[in-house]
């Protein structure tokens, strides 16, 4: 792009970011600094009986239309000629994970969007027969499969509601329906397709006829929309997306990809020497790989923001999440002393944990507070071993972190063990990369150097770098960011804290399932059996 003097090319990208709390439009520059932002809370989801989690999609559309209105007010309130709205070059979106939503014919919701945290099942399924049926026996891949069956929100509403699946026209993420308002048409990103649909994640596209995936859902190749690569263009903002979004009719829209493959590149994890650890609600370890390795045998790597690449991603599924299960079971005086002196929960917590050693006096946690697709298995349940009369609440709070660090230690071995490629330093971004404690827990633990992403908001980063490179104001990904990322607060490993938590991770945290699965199986066939 070209521009004289007084009329400079546009050079300022919008990243629109629908996360699972907020919705966020974020503008950056090319040098990736953080230049405005406009938040719009949510409520994730409501509950019309135990387990499910369902929002209406027209609060993410009214919620993203606030955030872009306000983001627009403020550049033109600024004053600022280098935040006119002229400047604005394109968009990007990237979106909460696996949030699926129905549409008839007219591309309106034909029911609530069944939303990442929902946990109903579809039960009574018949296993898998045929071929197919056979080799995942064989592989002892069967229980999987039929976690799998069972957790597709598809294979749900087709039992449960039938005249609904129907009259289903398109089924789409969140991230599809969200395109489709913007720029009128039915088409999504390659680097959104995270969850029980029938993609092929090998060569990035949907399944070919012959795959397995179209035998366990009734997922129709017709409901399904048009792909392109991250950096691609979606298309334009239409005059009446920009009439309720403030954005300008006619702006690029490019493709990005879902938020966690987002926050990867946003924290400058391009090489798979470089790990990203994501401390979210579910917290990950993921790795940008240009080949295809299953992590987990028969379980595949997501697509990066990259495209033709792969996120090779270890999952812990409630991670951070169980510092909040903390506070709201163990941390009452925490919270009530908060309240009393206007402080932040979070810093009275930090406080509890700097009392206790690393190790956590031989108190040592498990994190499978949910369950896993094959490692650990979906009979897995949390476990905290090493309890004596000494240890306290403290200890038990420094135990949950010190767990979901070592469970994410685990998932990068077993990424540099496929892969062949170790990490050699990381990157955190996420809510719990704001605790000072966490970051050193984690430098310790994996005995690398480790930092946060240089703006908290990573993956809106990850989605404008993604439109600097499709609209050409970079010209490759390398450079997109080496210039729009750098590292943030650096934490070194403490060599004795390394050497107390090596052996625990070695010696106790890595027996721990394989001794406990046994107990596992057993709570699992008990459990199973009494409901």
């Amino acid at each position: 792009m070209s521009g004289s003097a007084g009329n400079p090319a546009p050079d300022l990208i919008v990243a629109i970011d629908n996360g699972t709390q907020s919705v966020r439009a974020l503008l950056f520059d090319l040098q990736g600094e953080l230049l405005l932002k406009s938040r719009v809370p949510i409520e994730p989801y409501f509950s019309t009986a135990p387990g499910l989690a369902e929002q209406h999609p027209q609060v993410f559309w009214e919620a993203l239309c606030q955030a872009t209105q306000a983001l627009l007010a403020k550049m033109r309130q600024s004053g600022n000629p280098a935040l006119a709205p002229e400047r604005i070059a394109g968009a990007a979106l990237t979106t909460q994970r696996s949030t699926v939503i129905n549409l008839d014919r007219d591309a309106q919701p034909l029911r609530p969007a069944i939303v990442w945290l929902d946990q109903r099942r579809a039960e009574g399924i018949p296993p898998l027969g045929g071929v197919w049926g056979l080799l995942f026996r064989l592989a002892g891949m069967s229980r999987t499969v039929a976690y799998l069956q069972a957790e597709a929100e598809a294979n749900w509403i087709a039992r449960n509601q039938p005249e609904i699946w129907r009259n289903t026209y398109k089924y789409v993420y969140l991230s599809g329906y969200l395109t489709q308002r913007l720029t009128g048409r039915l088409v999504d990103s390659v680097g959104c397709q995270v969850g029980y649909m029938p993609f092929d994640y090998k060569n990035l596209r949907w399944a070919s006829r012959w795959d397995w995936k179209w035998q366990v859902l009734p997922v129709r190749p017709q409901m399904l929309t048009e792909l392109v690569p991250p950096a691609a263009r979606l298309g334009e903002i239409t005059p009446a997306a920009a009439e309720q979004t403030g954005l300008p009719a006619g702006l690029p829209l490019i493709a990005a990809a879902a938020d966690k493959a987002c926050e990867v590149i946003g924290a400058g994890c391009l090489s798979p020497e470089i790990g990203c650890l994501s401390y979210g609600t579910t917290a990950t370890i993921n790795t940008t790989h240009r080949r295809y390795i299953e992590v987990i045998p028969l379980i595949p790597p997501y697509p990066a923001a990259v495209p033709g690449a792969y996120s090779l991603e270890v999952q812990v599924y409630r991670g951070f999440w169980m510092v909040s299960w903390f506070k709201q079971e163990f941390g009452h005086p925490e919270l009530r002393l908060a309240e009393e002196q206007g402080e932040e929960p979070e810093a009275l917590l930090e406080r509890l944990v700097r009392q206790v050693p690393p190790g956590s006096d031989g108190l040592v946690l498990q994190p499978y507070w949910s369950p896993g697709l094959k490692v650990p298995g979906p009979e897995a349940k949390g476990a905290v071993i090493g309890f004596s009369d000494s240890h306290t609440r403290a200890h038990l709070y420094r135990a949950i972190l010190e767990g979901l660090a070592y469970a994410l230690r685990e998932g990068a071995d077993r990424t540099a063990h496929r892969a062949g490629q170790p990490v050699r330093e990381l990157r955190i971004a996420g809510g719990g990369s704001q605790s000072d404690t966490a970051m050193q827990i984690t430098a310790d633990i994996f005995g690398l150097p480790t930092s946060r992403a240089h703006t908290y908001e990573a993956s809106g980063l990850g989605a404008a770098i993604d439109a600097a490179v499709g609209l050409g104001l970079h010209p490759d990904f390398e450079t997109a960011v080496q210039r729009m990322t750098h590292p943030g607060q650096a934490f070194e490993p403490d060599p004795a804290a390394h050497a107390v938590y090596n052996d625990l991770y070695q010696r106790v945290y890595l027996n721990m399932y394989a001794r406990l699965r046994p107990l596992y199986d057993e709570l699992y066939e008990i459990t199973q059996r009494s409901d």
